[in-house]
């Protein structure tokens, strides 16, 4: 099976995003800067890199600091995590399951911090069903730009084109198909009529089995 699945972290194979919003109010009242209005929805799915100079212009350029606030935010998310636990969103685990039984392999390709990602990975008991992992330490340029997911891509040794990548968010369908990928969009973030962009849009991975999925994609 020549064909790789590129998954979205957050959304798509867990949802934090409650716990991502914490985290930015716990920050925001430490620092004593509010966040402005619809600054979740905004900024989600984008590298810290790329959200702080949106929250503070101020940082703009000033990568040592927005280093140092980017850390404690994540520090914050996860001390959040291990107090509450976290498990992969409905149908993942066997969807995942099921295309390492088809041979297919799977890759992680989030704007998320790498020890994020291995933090969950060990609560959510999901060891062995990633082949790779591309995180926001691994690329230059943040979505919605492709690198991520083409970074991906080659790591799976697949071609682009005969990738899958499922997201949830806006800017993660938009760099998905700008990389000449096909787009499952899941709806976690956004309702499924919005997912207008992914070539195909699914309220979640319940019962969805890897082979009919490609099917459905023409690969």
């Amino acid at each position: 099976m020549d064909i790789g699945f590129l998954f979205d972290w957050d959304g798509v194979v867990i949802d934090s995003h409650n716990q991502h919003e914490r985290s930015w109010d716990l920050l925001s009242a430490e620092i004593g800067q509010p966040l402005p209005a619809g600054f979740m929805k905004k900024s989600f799915g984008m590298r810290n890199l790329d959200i702080f100079p949106m929250w503070l212009p101020d940082l703009q350029g000033d990568k040592a600091a927005i280093t140092a606030l980017s850390n404690r935010k994540e520090e914050l998310y996860r001390e959040i995590l291990r107090r509450e636990g976290i498990e992969a969103l409905p149908g993942v685990k066997d969807f995942l399951k099921a295309a390492r039984a088809a041979g297919i392999p799977a890759s992680v390709g989030s704007s998320t911090p790498r020890e994020n990602i291995d933090t969950v990975i060990e609560m959510a008991g999901l060891q062995g069903l990633f082949d790779a992992i591309v995180c926001s330490d691994d690329v230059t340029h943040g979505k919605p730009h492709p690198e991520v997911f083409l970074t991906g891509a080659q790591r799976l040794h697949r071609r682009p084109e005969r990738c899958v990548v499922f997201e949830d968010a806006f800017v993660g369908i938009e760099a998905g198909k700008s990389g000449g990928m096909k787009v499952v969009g899941i709806a976690t973030t956004h309702p499924l009529e919005k997912l207008t962009q992914a070539d195909i849009a699914l309220e979640s991975l319940v019962g969805v089995e890897p082979l009919d999925l490609a099917q459905r994609l023409g690969l």
